[in-house]
């Protein structure tokens, strides 16, 4: 996308852990400091697994980014001048981040937002649907399973070893030691509640 005075827009990047998501926001961040835009970077003050005051992908990459306790405070830090608004692990933050973005691209920024589209238990993460919905721009990034080697669109939490249960919290920030990506087949939710009945047809090729 070219950027145009006056003109703002929005792109989200989402996935599973390990898919790639903050790497590709360095990325993109990167290289819009390389075309003289300039770039304010934002991340969750709970999102503190590697550094304070950056945002370090999987891989190494890293950035320097502004913790923020509420999503509100990212408006009071971005300035007319500011060309590109960016901000990781979007789904930790408050449910007013969907309106502090749109309010941002509205104003003329161009926003790259990356976070998780599904939590552990395989279900919608936060602000990210809404997000999918109202961004010019969405791309998707899958892992790899590790048990089979299919793309990985899941996340699975790990305690101990072992898949940890639906009924545990659905925000709880760790690293390779309690997340790996998992495939559908493969991804492990004990106790989910079943709230949909298999239709009959289904029974027989079971």
């Amino acid at each position: 996308m070219h950027v145009m005075k006056h003109s703002g827009w929005v792109e989200l990047i989402c996935g599973s852990m390990f898919s790639g998501k903050s790497e590709e926001l360095i990325r993109r961040v990167r290289r819009s400091t390389f075309g003289r835009l300039s770039v304010r970077v934002f991340k969750p003050a709970i999102d503190n697994r590697y550094a304070e005051e950056a945002i370090v992908s999987h891989n190494g990459a890293t950035v320097v980014a502004h913790p923020v306790e509420r999503s509100e405070d990212i408006l009071y830090s971005v300035d007319d001048d500011i060309d590109v608004v960016a901000i990781d692990e979007v789904q930790f933050f408050d449910d007013n981040i969907v309106e502090v973005i749109q309010e941002l691209a509205n104003a003329g920024h161009r926003v790259i937002a990356a976070g998780l589209d599904l939590d552990f238990r395989g279900e919608p993460f936060g602000c990210v649907p809404k997000l999918m919905a109202l961004a010019e721009s969405v791309t998707k990034l899958s892992a790899l399973c590790p048990i089979c080697g299919s793309p990985a669109t899941r996340t699975q939490r790990l305690i101990d070893g072992k898949p940890a249960s639906y009924d545990d919290p659905v925000i709880l920030v760790g690293a390779s030691e309690s997340y790996e990506p998992r495939c559908r087949h493969h991804h492990e939710v004990p106790n989910r509640p079943k709230n949909v009945e298999t239709p009959d047809y289904l029974k027989s090729k079971q």
